[in-house]
C-alpha cells in the first residue's frame, strides 16, 4: 500500500480517535452486548442487534484507522524548505479575482479533507493549482461553472 500523507495535526486527531474507540467505545459496546444477552431470547432482542451492529462499526473504524496510521507519512511544512511556496500542509489565503471574496484553505491529505473546516485535499483542483505558488501569484482553476482566477494573498505554515 502506498504512503498516506497526513499533517501533524491530522495524525494527532486520528491517534486520538483510535484511542477513544479502543478505550471508551469498544468496552461500552461489549458491556451493552453482555446486558442485552442477559435479557434472554436474542432472536427478538433489538438492543442486542443494535449493539452488535455498533460493535461492527467500531471494529471496522479501528481497523481503518490502524491501516491509515501504519501507512501514514507525516509531513510538517514548517520543516520543509518551501521558500514561501504553497506546499502540502500550508495554509493559503486566496482571493477570487471576479468577486473579490477571500477564503483561507489548508492543503491536507485525502483522509483529512473537510471543506466545512476549509481543509482541502491535495488532490483537489484548487490545491493542485496552488501547489508551488507564492504570494502574489495568480492561478486559474477549472470549476464546474468554467475557469476561475484566484490570487494568492498569503502562504503560512502553521
Amino acid at each position: 500500500m502506498s504512503a498516506i500523507p497526513l499533517t501533524v495535526r491530522g495524525a494527532k486527531r486520528l491517534h486520538e480517535e483510535l484511542h477513544r474507540l479502543k478505550t471508551i467505545e469498544r468496552p461500552a459496546v461489549i458491556t451493552a452486548i453482555a446486558e442485552a444477552r442477559a435479557q434472554g431470547d436474542l432472536s427478538e432482542n433489538a438492543e442486542y442487534d443494535a449493539a452488535r451492529e455498533r460493535q461492527g462499526f467500531i471494529e471496522g473504524r479501528i481497523a481503518e484507522l490502524e491501516g491509515t496510521l501504519s501507512n501514514a507519512q507525516i509531513i510538517n511544512p514548517q520543516e520543509l524548505d518551501t521558500d514561501g511556496r504553497a506546499v502540502f500542509g500550508a495554509t493559503v489565503e486566496i482571493e477570487d479575482l471576479d468577486s473579490g471574496d477571500r477564503v483561507v484553505y489548508q492543503i491536507v491529505g485525502d483522509v483529512e479533507a473537510d471543506i466545512r473546516a476549509n481543509m482541502i485535499s491535495v488532490s483537489s483542483p484548487v490545491a493542485r493549482a496552488l501547489i508551488g505558488k507564492s504570494e502574489g501569484d495568480v492561478v486559474e482553476v477549472q470549476a464546474p461553472s468554467g475557469p476561475r482566477e484566484f490570487e494568492v494573498i498569503s502562504v503560512q505554515y502553521l
